[in-house]
């Protein structure tokens, strides 16, 4: 899509280029701008949707069961802390 917003652009150049009228030239000239920004835009976001990695990839399967395992200790020395304080008068 964004690369016709630059075949659109080299289209109102083309037609500044040839037109005798300066409120015409002045038209497409600014449409061509616009036209071209957009496309720039266009491009960046393309890059950037496309160079995108899974979150899932960035921790090693390995590391991601030792979090684990520290996760579920903490949490049951959490739990065992909590049921020894309410057993006490």
């Amino acid at each position: 899509m964004h690369w016709l917003f630059l075949l659109l652009a080299f289209a109102a150049l083309a037609f500044a280029l040839l037109t005798t009228s300066t409120p015409v030239l002045a038209g497409c000239l600014l449409a061509a701008l616009v036209l071209f920004v957009l496309w720039v835009f266009g491009l960046y976001q393309a890059r950037v949707a496309g160079s995108g990695r899974d979150i899932a990839m960035a921790i090693d399967p390995m590391e991601l069961r030792r979090l684990r395992e520290q996760a579920e200790a903490r949490k049951a020395a959490a739990e065992a802390g909590t049921q020894d304080t309410d057993t006490t008068p």
